[in-house]
């Protein structure tokens, strides 16, 4: 620490500053302080007016390596534990006390005369562009943001934080008082006192406020927590190391605090101090959840201004208060879906993708749930809209999804299809894959075409399937189609259970065991005894051309809806590669038979 730099910023900032506020402030004592302001008065860094120091041409000089030049703000996350409001708005964007978390730090750095501000910005990322224009900030995105850690937010941003003077800030941090410098005398990380037990990155640190150890977890700790400072020296050295971590497999998990953390116990003599700045109670704050913003901003108790939650609360008629244990689960390719908690029973609420009301007909959902009420195979239905297709259902305590690589598992799936396809119930729409093909090609092609090259040529060997399935046609029945592993959940009880039936419509049975093994990524070996265990006995030849028939024509089907998807902002990675690959391998398996 440049015990002379701290000096000359505090009365850089505050003339008026006594002696005792230096000391109290630098953590040194009365005497070091007066000793420390008499060499810098004959350094003609400072001089005396009266009460008053004042910092000297000399000591600006002095000053000027340690200023700050520019801020970098993270915000490419999704926040999962804020669901619902997430799903909406980027945690950043969230207000507190009616100001955005986001805005109230870029207000509080231009305090200080500091308008180099990056943000970083991957989720949502449009949310953000009003930015530019408010603050005159930079955004920078993150295309790895779903997949890989902070260390990659980092990493986006190298070319501004490596051998500069930056603050690195997260979007979603609010500070009750600004402690931000246009002069930082060293790098630090924001710390505060945890009582207990914490989970958070615990700190020790020497009598020099240089940090010797990090812990993930502890107990009666300072721990890591709000704003961290990269001086030049210390950015200049740290930032080739985060990049040589983030090229190296298993690195995604990884926050950029790992790699501080790893140089750190490794004691890297050539990485300069990284210090504590530890911050009174209620400064910083980092909201882990939807139930600390409700304790600490009351707006959120009652009128948050979302949807799902004002819905929930109509529907079981309590307070938005009242719903507790939000918290996500896994996301599904047309939905959106969040758990929570009423009166100690858990339900999910599922809200409909982007772009799925062109891709699904809500009402013909509903049809298809009130169909098979009966038949007490599916998840149990609390509140369904049948024009947004929001819904709320029971959650299973000790539920799971069916693990496709179980055949054992997979096998009592099929009983539960066969027996619904035996059941002979009937709804007033079909699903003709088709009609489904057309209609999605035409989606594609009115929001921006098709990326594959030879898109033309398997569409014509789709169209030769579909006339060779003509000429094969059976009897139809009601048959579910997304009849993905992760459709079917076995209770604690071992029953199963069939959710979420939005594509559900009459059809050729053998769809279901075609979709089931595409989404299961079988080969054509998994495919054939999916359906033997599904008949209960050797398929005929016939049977096995239309099993690798459908699923072709599946694949493409799910391949151009990919496509749409990605069209119209929402990425599903590889997923689109591999159903057009099942597209091509199973018209030839198809066409050998």
């Amino acid at each position: 620490m440049n015990k002379y730099a701290y000096l000359l910023r505090e009365i850089y900032e505050n003339s008026a500053v006594t002696q005792r506020e230096l000391a109290d402030t630098m953590s040194i004592s009365l005497g070091s302080i007066n000793n420390l302001i008499k060499d810098a008065i004959s350094l003609n860094y400072l001089y005396k007016d009266g009460n008053k120091i004042i910092l000297t041409k000399t000591g600006l000089d002095y000053l000027s390596p340690f200023k700050v030049e520019r801020a970098i703000i993270m915000a490419a996350g999704f926040g999962s534990r804020f669901v619902p409001l997430t799903f909406e708005t980027p945690k950043g964007l969230l207000e507190v006390f009616g100001e955005r978390m986001i805005e109230r730090q870029i207000k509080q750095l231009h305090e200080v005369g500091i308008f180099d501000i990056i943000i970083v910005v991957g989720y949502l990322k449009e949310h953000f562009e009003y930015l530019i224009d408010k603050y005159n900030v930079k955004l920078v995105y993150n295309p790895d943001y779903s997949t890989k850690n902070n260390i990659s937010t980092l990493h986006y941003v190298y070319r501004y934080i490596n051998n500069s003077n930056v603050y690195i800030l997260s979007s979603d941090n609010w500070m009750r008082e600004n402690m931000y410098h246009s002069y930082e005398p060293y790098s630090w990380y924001s710390s505060i006192y945890m009582e207990g037990n914490t989970n958070e990155w615990a700190i020790e640190f020497n009598k020099k406020r240089e940090i010797t150890d990090i812990a993930i977890g502890g107990t009666d700790a300072y721990v890591m927590y709000g704003p961290v400072y990269f001086s030049k020296d210390f950015s200049s050295v740290f930032m080739p190391i985060l990049e040589k971590a983030f090229f190296t497999p298993g690195s995604d998990d990884w926050y950029w605090e790992n790699v501080l953390m790893n140089e750190i116990k490794k004691k890297n003599a050539l990485l300069p101090s990284m210090h504590i700045n530890p911050q009174p109670p209620n400064q910083v704050y980092e909201f882990e959840n939807l139930e600390e913003l409700r304790a600490f901003d009351s707006k959120y108790k009652e009128k948050s201004g979302n949807v799902a939650l004002e819905l929930i609360s109509k529907v079981f008629d309590i307070p938005e208060s009242h719903i507790v244990g939000l918290h996500t689960l896994k996301s599904g390719m047309t939905n959106k879906s969040f758990l929570f908690e009423v009166d100690k029973q858990s339900y999910i609420c599922r809200i409909p993708g982007k772009g799925t009301d062109v891709l699904i007909n809500r009402s013909n959902e509903y049809d298809c749930y009130m169909a098979v009420k009966d038949l007490h195979i599916t998840e149990k239905i609390i509140y369904f809209d049948k024009e947004s297709g929001y819904k709320i259902s029971k959650f299973y305590e000790g539920s799971r999804n069916a693990d496709s690589e179980n055949f054992s598992e997979m096998s009592k799936c099929m009983e539960l299809l066969k027996s619904l396809h035996q059941n002979n119930i009937k709804v007033n729409h079909e699903f003709n894959i088709a009609e489904r093909i057309d209609y999605y090609t035409k989606l594609c092609n009115e929001t921006g075409g098709i990326s594959f090259e030879d898109v033309e040529d398997v569409h014509k060997n789709m169209l030769v399937l579909l006339d060779m399935l003509d000429t094969m046609k059976s009897k139809t029945c009601l048959c579910h189609i997304d009849s993905v592993a992760d459709n079917f959940i076995i209770t604690s009880d071992n029953k199963i259970k069939l959710i979420d039936w939005e594509y559900a419509g009459m059809a050729e049975p053998v769809i279901d065991i075609s979709m089931c093994a595409i989404y299961s990524y079988y080969n054509r070996e998994k495919a054939d005894k999916l359906l033997e265990s599904y008949l209960n006995r050797k398929p005929t030849s016939d049977e096995y051309k239309k099993l690798y028939a459908y699923m072709a024509l599946s694949g493409y089907l799910w391949a151009l809806w990919t496509v749409y998807k990605a069209n119209v902002g929402e990425e599903f990675g590889e997923y689109s590669l591999k159903m057009y690959r099942y597209a091509k391998d199973f018209f030839k398996e198809a066409m050998k038979l």
